[in-house]
């Protein structure tokens, strides 16, 4: 039987997943629905996707029977509440990163999740790349010797960008870009809390982070160093560097190939699709949505690839750089 997906939020990043389902079998996967706050959204989403129901209430979309699991894919100040109402009405929840504002709503919605049996997992999608698995296999048999450092510098022109100037949409760098950076780091060493946090940044007058460089200090002489950036594009590119070489993880969001220290390349190329994204290589969306699945028919809770520990621990992170950085959001208190 096909997982039956709703849609909550008719915007661009929406659009690329649901485009990328139709990489995989019609048999395992279908849209019943989609929801967004301006009817006329959701109806011409619906219309550009053949999706038979389309509602201006997220009410609506928690009310329907037909829908196992929702993909919540509107900015993330909405995430809580959208996220809490879906649980509440029985649904599996697949969420856009950063799942929430602060460690202690996603600390809420973890705890309702468990309370409620359902599956609830970040869409951290990076993680569910093959990429991903290769290199942790290449760490594993070190590959780069003694790991001892971390980079991701992730950056770009954004200041056209709505959501990336108004704070009532959640603008900033950290949780719009810092949230791949930093899973990136604990991906690298396996979820360990770091013993030190060192974060500073450039604020716009709107006391909005235009960039934060952060330092994650482990034990071992071990550091994560995270740059982020709204003014300037960076390269872009993860670097696991160790005491036998590096590799580096172009493009590490959404890799599909990783390049190894003697020069050689592993790669991964993505599902082929006649779909029109968004973004970059958002076909490869259909890897999380395929981690869904198969979570929710095991009846699983969580996802190995994006647990809830992996959430937590990265919402912690979040909000301590941002102390130190000086950026506050209304849920903040």
């Amino acid at each position: 039987m096909a997982t039956r997906w709703g849609i909550a939020g008719a915007g661009k990043i929406s659009n690329d997943f649901v485009t990328a389902l139709r990489v995989l079998p019609s048999t395992e996967h279908v849209v019943v629905a989609v929801a967004a706050r301006d009817l006329s959204r959701a109806q011409k989403f619906a219309g550009l996707h053949d999706i038979k129901n389309a509602y201006d209430d997220y009410v609506k979309l928690g009310q329907n029977k037909d829908i196992d699991v929702v993909y919540v894919g509107t900015i993330h100040p909405q995430h809580f509440e959208i996220v809490k109402l879906m649980l509440n009405h029985g649904k599996h929840v697949l969420c856009e990163k950063a799942m929430t504002m602060n460690l202690k709503q996603t600390t809420e919605l973890i705890n309702l999740a468990k309370q409620k049996k359902l599956f609830l997992m970040e869409a951290i999608w990076s993680r569910c790349f093959p990429v991903y698995e290769r290199l942790k296999k290449e760490l594993e048999k070190n590959t780069v010797g003694e790991i001892h450092q971390v980079i991701v510098p992730f950056g770009f022109q954004l200041t056209d960008v709505e959501r990336m100037t108004s704070k009532s949409l959640g603008a900033g760098t950290v949780l719009d870009l810092g949230v791949y950076g930093i899973q990136f780091a604990n991906w690298v060493f396996n979820n360990e809390m770091p013993e030190t946090v060192q974060a500073t940044g450039c604020l716009s007058q709107e006391e909005i982070d235009v960039s934060v460089s952060a330092s994650f200090i482990y034990k071992g002489n071990r550091t994560a160093t995270i740059i982020t950036h709204s003014l300037v594009t960076l390269p872009n590119e993860a670097y696991v560097i160790g005491t036998k070489g590096m590799i580096k993880v172009p493009n590490f969001w959404c890799p599909t190939y990783m390049v190894l220290p003697d020069g050689s390349k592993i790669e991964s190329p993505l599902p082929q699709t006649k779909g029109q994204f968004n973004f970059i290589n958002s076909a490869g969306l259909s890897y999380e949505a395929k981690e869904v699945r198969e979570c929710i028919l095991q009846g699983k809770l969580e996802s190995s690839k994006v647990s809830h520990a992996d959430s937590l621990l990265i919402a912690k992170l979040e909000d301590e750089i941002r102390r130190q950085v000086g950026v506050t959001y209304p849920e903040d208190d």
